[in-house]
C-alpha cells in the first residue's frame, strides 16, 4: 500500500492487563510458543471469575500521592496507561506536543461507593419512607469531592492534570461503543488533517461488586472456573469474564510521526463503528459490511483479534461471520486471556494487534480447541469488538512498509 502524509499511524502504546504492565509483558504473550496460562481470580467474587489487575507501582506514572488518592481505581488505571503511551511515543516530557495533543477517552459511569449503597439498602429494609431515606443518605454520606471525582470526564481531566495533555478533549460514555467511537473519531480527525496527533483510550476496573452485579443482572457473567473463550457453555453461566485493564494509544499522521523520527508500530488502514437491531440477520449484514476493508488481506499473514465478550449467542454469530468473510485467517479471542474490558476493549485489541504486527508475531492460540496455529508472522491484523448489548466496530491494521 502506498504511503500518504495523512496515514494514521500508531506510535505509542500504553497497556495494563492481568498479563502485566507495559508492552513487554504483552509482546511476550503474543510471541509465546504455546497457549498462555490464564490469570484469574476465582475466590474473591465467587462464583464469578475475574481477570485481576497486576501489581502496579502507581508512582511510576502518577508521581503525586495526592493525585493518586483522589482517584478511584479505574481512573488510576487510565492515567497510568495514558502515561505509558506518552512515554512510549516519546511525548511524556514534550510540553509543546502535549499542549496541542487531542485527547479522546472512553469512560463508564465511574465507581459507586459500595459502603453507601449497602448502608442505604440495609436502612431501607427497616423503613417505608424510602424516598426520604435516599435523600437523607445522599446528602450526609457522600462527600462532594468524592462524587465529583467519579464523573466520566474526570478521567480526561486527571490525564490533563498529571500528564499536561491540554489540547482538545472529548469523552465518550457508553460501554464498548464508546471505545469504538473514540478511536474512530481520532482516526478521522487525523485523516482529514484536523489533527496531527492524539491520545485515545480507556480503562476499566472489573474487580467491583457493582460491575459484576450489572453484568449478572442480564445473565451475562460466567460462573465457576475459567474456561477458554470459545469453549464456554451455557451451563457455566452467561459466558463473559470481565477483566481490569487500561489501554491508550498515541495516534499520529505519518507526516507528524516521520518529522520526529518516531517508531511506527502499525498503520490503521480503516476503522468504523455501527449499531442497530441485531435480529433477523441484521447483525450479520452489518458486521460483513464493517469487515469489507479486510477483503484481500493475505490469510496466512493476517490475524483477527476478536474482542468477543464470550456471551454464547453473540460469540457464535461473530465467529460464523468471521469464518465466512475471512476464511483461513487465524482468529484470536483476546478477551479469553485479558478478560472483557467493556469501554477499553477496542483500544486494547488495537494495542495487541499493533504489537503483533510490529513484531511479526506468530500469535499462539488463546483457545487451542477452537483457534488454529499461525505458521507465518502477522503483517496485518483485523480488530473486532461486538458490544455485549449494542455496538460493533472493526479496524484494519498493517505493518509500516
Amino acid at each position: 500500500m502506498s504511503k500518504a502524509a495523512n496515514d494514521v499511524v500508531i506510535t505509542g502504546i500504553g497497556i495494563v492487563t492481568c498479563q502485566g504492565v507495559g508492552k513487554d509483558a504483552h509482546v511476550a504473550l503474543l510471541s509465546a510458543a504455546s497457549t498462555p496460562k490464564p490469570i484469574v481470580e476465582t475466590e474473591k467474587f465467587k462464583p464469578y471469575p475475574v481477570h485481576p489487575l497486576p501489581e502496579i507501582d502507581w508512582s511510576q506514572q502518577i508521581a503525586k500521592r495526592g493525585d493518586q488518592r483522589q482517584m478511584e481505581n479505574w481512573q488510576r488505571i487510565g492515567v497510568f496507561a495514558a502515561g505509558l503511551a506518552l512515554d512510549d511515543a516519546g511525548f511524556k516530557d514534550d510540553i509543546e506536543a502535549c499542549g496541542t495533543m487531542d485527547m479522546i477517552v472512553a469512560a463508564g459511569g465511574g465507581e459507586r461507593d459500595i459502603n453507601v449503597d449497602t448502608l442505604i439498602v440495609d436502612e431501607a429494609l427497616k423503613r417505608n419512607d424510602r424516598e426520604l431515606l435516599l435523600n437523607e443518605k445522599l446528602t450526609t454520606e457522600l462527600r462532594p469531592t468524592l462524587f465529583l471525582a467519579q464523573l466520566s470526564n474526570l478521567l480526561a481531566g486527571n490525564i490533563s492534570i498529571v500528564h499536561k495533555v491540554t489540547g482538545s478533549s472529548r469523552t465518550f460514555m457508553g460501554e464498548e461503543a464508546a471505545g469504538i467511537s473514540a478511536v474512530e473519531t481520532a482516526f478521522y480527525r487525523i485523516k482529514s488533517g484536523e489533527s496531527s496527533h492524539a491520545l485515545v483510550g480507556g480503562a476499566f476496573a472489573a474487580e467491583r461488586p457493582d460491575m459484576i452485579l450489572l453484568t449478572e443482572a442480564i445473565g451475562a457473567h460466567a460462573r465457576g472456573d475459567w474456561v477458554p473463550l470459545w469453549s464456554r457453555r451455557p451451563s457455566d453461566g452467561g459466558g463473559m469474564i470481565t477483566g481490569s485493564a487500561g489501554a491508550f494509544l498515541v495516534l499520529e499522521s505519518r507526516r507528524h510521526a516521520e518529522a520526529r523520527s518516531a517508531h511506527i508500530y502499525a498503520v490503521i488502514d480503516a476503522v468504523e463503528g455501527d449499531r442497530g437491531n441485531r435480529g433477523a440477520g441484521n447483525f450479520e449484514v452489518r458486521l460483513e459490511r464493517l469487515l469489507a476493508p479486510a477483503a484481500g488481506l493475505a490469510a496466512e499473514s493476517t490475524a483477527i483479534f476478536s474482542g468477543s465478550t464470550g456471551m454464547h449467542d453473540l460469540a457464535a454469530r461473530e465467529r460464523a461471520v468471521l469464518e465466512h468473510q475471512l476464511p483461513d485467517v487465524a482468529i484470536r479471542g483476546f478477551g479469553g486471556v485479558t478478560g472483557h474490558t467493556i469501554e477499553t476493549q477496542f483500544t486494547l485489541g488495537l494495542a495487541l494487534a499493533a504489537l503483533a504486527v510490529d513484531g511479526k508475531a506468530k500469535v499462539p492460540p488463546f483457545d487451542a480447541a477452537h483457534e488454529a496455529p499461525m505458521h507465518t508472522g502477522a503483517t496485518a491484523a483485523v480488530v473486532t469488538t461486538v458490544g455485549h448489548q449494542r455496538g460493533e466496530g472493526v479496524a484494519v491494521l498493517s505493518a509500516d512498509a
